[in-house]
């Protein structure tokens, strides 16, 4: 088994995310899915405190670009630009490449009858209500959850409450979409567009079928492409995908010479290096990451490589949180070194800064200087007037 040092490791992943490459003066929707090429997929989520989740990935590898681009290759599907990118459940709710839907049939399967037991007893007390949703979005074409209920007369006033307190108009809808009879055909306001499958997927796409077998094999090579090198529960992790068909999957692509075992300092686990992922000598440069950016999503693999506790406190109660309510990590050179919460007041024109924060041996000036230009960096990028530090946090008064 080859041996590796953490440090390596650590630059290999960067590298194969993305980060460190030179950013072009121009940004195109090349350069936008060139992102994707990377990372393979980006998680969608609904915090907008900042900006959506999967804007911030783009914008942390190549700079600020036109959220345009992104929308357009994900929610648009013209002749001259046809769709390039679709919504399933990857690593959760994620866009991933529209030639990869044909992987996820089977998880499609698996969702017929709901993607968990509420959506299940939805679908068992609506036996007809499956078909109506169908037959009306064949009529009108794409349309929210809200719309199809309009159409059907069933939007009664129900009790108000959080965001889980949805319809079973809502939720069939859902339930649809997991087993894919629907597909999102755009977004707007970031409120779900349901349509036909076959009027979102190109034909040619929807006509593969692929075994399970081959498209976890896939799958498990993509996120070891997108992870450069990793553990078995990173690859695994990376699709929402059981330890039952990783361990196969693995075996397999090692066999073939795609994956190579390694023992990587300080690492509890054997390593899976993807053949040909480079490990440059240096990873320059700084970036705030989104709590959903995919080199940090999965919290073990980011302490096991960068050393750095992280998670998310947005359901903590405020007088608990750490650290504050969305909070980015700071990557500089190719570690991260601090973290800071974020908020974005577009009626005010300002990125507020509540909180920032060093790790050990990092409340530097150096630190500040870097964090200072990756802020404004951010608000010009978000049409931002001003940025404003709050009190919190070790950095405060060195920014």
């Amino acid at each position: 088994m080859r041996n590796m040092s953490a440090s390596a490791a650590r630059r290999t992943a960067l590298a194969a995310q993305g980060f460190g490459a030179r950013r072009h003066a121009r940004v195109t929707r090349r350069s936008v899915l060139g992102v994707l090429d990377r990372t393979q997929l980006l998680q969608l989520d609904s915090v907008s405190a900042v900006v959506r989740a999967h804007y911030a990935p783009v914008f942390s590898r190549i700079g600020a670009y036109d959220r345009a681009l992104l929308d357009q290759a994900a929610w648009s599907n013209g002749v001259r630009r046809p769709r390039a990118l679709v919504e399933y459940w990857a690593h959760e709710a994620a866009l991933i490449p529209v030639e990869d839907w044909p992987l996820m049939r089977w998880r499609m399967r698996q969702y017929e009858h709901g993607r968990w037991s509420g959506m299940r007893k939805v679908v068992e007390r609506n036996p007809t209500l499956g078909k109506d949703i169908l037959d009306v979005i064949t009529e009108v074409g794409a349309a929210t959850a809200g719309e199809v209920e309009r159409h059907l007369e069933l939007d009664k006033p129900r009790p108000k409450g959080s965001w889980w307190n949805l319809s079973d108009t809502k939720m069939i809808c859902e339930q649809l979409f997991a087993a894919g009879s629907l597909s999102v055909a755009e977004r707007v306001g970031f409120a779900r567009h349901y349509d036909l499958t076959e009027r979102v997927i190109p034909a040619d796409v929807l006509a593969r079928t692929v075994s399970e077998q081959d498209a976890v094999r896939e799958l498990v090579r993509r996120a070891a492409t997108a992870h450069g090198i990793g553990t078995e529960t990173d690859l695994r992790d990376y699709y929402r995908l059981q330890r039952t068909q990783t361990e196969p999957a693995i075996a397999e692509l090692v066999d073939a010479g795609e994956l190579i075992p390694v023992a990587v300092e300080g690492w509890d686990k054997p390593g899976f290096l993807r053949a040909g992922a480079p490990a440059p000598r240096r990873v320059e440069g700084a970036a705030l990451l989104c709590p959903f950016d995919p080199l940090i999503f999965f919290r073990a693999r980011t302490e096991r490589i960068f050393d750095f506790h992280y998670r998310i406190e947005i359901y903590t109660p405020e007088h608990k949180r750490v650290h504050g309510y969305y909070v980015f990590p700071l990557l500089l050179d190719g570690e991260l070194v601090g973290r800071v919460d974020l908020r974005a007041e577009r009626a005010t024109g300002r990125l507020r800064v509540p909180g920032a924060f060093a790790e050990p041996g990092y409340d530097t000036l150096a630190t500040a200087h870097a964090l200072t230009g990756a802020l404004r960096e951010m608000a010009d990028w978000l049409e931002l007037d001003e940025v404003v530090i709050g009190d919190r946090g070790n950095l405060v008064s060195l920014l």
